[in-house]
């Protein structure tokens, strides 16, 4: 009588991960709306907040979970350091781009950007890791590339803002996948190392630039520039809670979600325009990421029990 148990309670520990990993995506869906509420401040002055007040709640959550020896570890590991400087580099141009594309009203790029992302990560890995291709998953970035250059020819101009965030981010995983560092822990390390620089940048701003980078007498717009710390974090702690319960395939469908509420909130709550060469590209896309998606699942269920996951 007491065999279904374990099954029981891996059903519950999937359900808790699909809560965790949902709210997750949906709140990374939805961040472009918070840093409307931010437009006020130039995008690198949002940025400058976002690394130091990542720092604080970052440090403050995973103080409460005892795991702040983590950090100091890989702060003091001349093995990850380096590579873990680097992906603070990329992640902070990604945080720039997202978050200018946000005040110029191009969230539609945002969108486009990030649905391209999963094929980018292919491409990176048989670039860099010289990982083998499929046929469908070739057929796949082939469509994707395709829709890209249509973009920059068909709308006169290179979709920068799109590439930048698939390729930025793109290449943050990658360098994360090469350090043994968890999801928090890291993101609290690559802060750090950012906060001297985003700390500098505000003071220069204010002192030198004469810009209101501080605006104490609009508290609500400080609350929200503080608030960038949590909107960082939280989803980030969700998702890794969400990862850890969940497989890869089903972790793999759901990233879809974030792209598919921004191009939702860009069209019918910003009222950006989406012309019909640029709906034609997002089809071009949408078709790779079911072609790549299937093919993905497709080899998945086909590989031996004792395979690796």
């Amino acid at each position: 009588m007491s065999l279904p148990q374990p099954v029981e309670a891996e059903d519950a520990e999937r359900r808790l991960g699909l809560v965790f990993a949902l709210t997750a995506f949906f709140l990374w869906g939805v961040l472009p709306a918070y840093y409307k509420w931010t437009a006020a401040v130039d995008a690198d002055v949002v940025v400058s907040h976002r690394i130091l007040w990542s720092v604080v709640f970052l440090g403050i959550f995973l103080g409460l979970r005892g795991r702040l020896g983590e950090v100091r570890d890989a702060l003091l590991d001349r093995k990850r350091l380096p590579m873990l400087a680097l992906s603070a580099a990329v992640i902070s141009v990604n945080w720039l781009v997202f978050i200018w594309a946000v005040t110029e009203n191009r969230i539609i790029e945002i969108s486009f950007g990030y649905f391209c992302n999963p094929l980018v990560s292919v491409a990176i890995g048989l670039i860099v890791l010289k990982e083998k291709l499929s046929r469908w998953q070739a057929v796949a970035i082939a469509i994707a590339a395709l829709a890209v250059a249509i973009q920059a020819v068909a709308l006169d101009a290179f979709p920068w803002v799109s590439v930048g965030l698939a390729f930025s981010f793109a290449t943050y995983g990658y360098l994360r996948k090469m350090v043994a560092v968890g999801a928090s822990p890291g993101l609290m390390v690559e802060s750090v190392l950012l906060a001297p620089f985003a700390l500098a940048y505000l003071m220069y701003s204010g002192i030198w630039l004469q810009q209101d980078v501080l605006p104490l007498d609009r508290p609500g717009l400080l609350l929200l520039l503080a608030g960038t710390g949590i909107v960082t974090a939280f989803p980030l702690a969700l998702f890794a809670a969400g990862a850890r319960r969940l497989p890869l395939s089903m972790i793999g469908l759901l990233q879809y979600m974030a792209p598919s509420l921004q191009l939702i909130l860009a069209i019918f709550l910003y009222g950006e325009e989406i012309e019909p060469m640029r709906l034609a590209t997002f089809g071009l896309i949408w078709v790779s990421l079911a072609i790549f998606t299937t093919d993905t699942l497709y080899r998945r269920e086909r590989r031996p029990r004792g395979g690796v996951a």
